[in-house]
């Protein structure tokens, strides 16, 4: 192999690892947000907290690796491909408003400094479950233009 090839190979190679460590978040945020959801009556009593406290810090971090790991990568030029690259430019703004969502359902419900109110759970779920699908249709287009040849 030359020297270019192996280049090539290398960034591919890290490509797919990115890829791996992104649907493996994911993968794992959904399960918890699965497990928050079955925590209905949401009451003082049955609150699941560590169960919603543990969503909430997937969520952060879930949110995150698309921004600082995928996007931050397009933005630094280190993403020549253009079919990426336009990909990218379409669909990143509805991703960071799905993100925007999950913020504001973190510090609501993140109890680490503050008491939870529990009222509107449900409500805010629902929300946050429609643009979390609407986050991983977008992701799922980068995703196949970071991994197709």
């Amino acid at each position: 192999m030359t020297t270019s090839e192996l280049k090539n190979s290398d960034r591919r190679e890290g490509t797919r690892e990115m890829v791996r460590k992104l649907l493996d978040e994911r993968q794992e945020m959904l399960s918890m947000f699965c497990r928050v959801a079955g925590l209905e009556p949401y009451s003082e009593k049955n609150t699941g907290a560590d169960v919603l406290q543990e969503f909430c810090a997937l969520l952060v971090d879930y949110s995150a690796f698309c921004h600082f790991e995928i996007y931050e990568r397009i933005v630094d030029g280190r993403e020549r491909r253009g079919q990426v690259l336009e990909i990218a430019r379409e669909v990143y703004p509805r991703i960071a408003e799905a993100s925007e969502v999950a913020v504001e359902f973190n510090d609501k419900y993140d109890a680490s400094d503050h008491t939870l109110d529990l009222h509107q759970l449900d409500r805010d779920l629902g929300k946050l479950g429609e643009e979390l699908a609407v986050r991983i249709e977008m992701e799922d287009r980068i995703v196949e233009a970071l991994t197709s040849r």
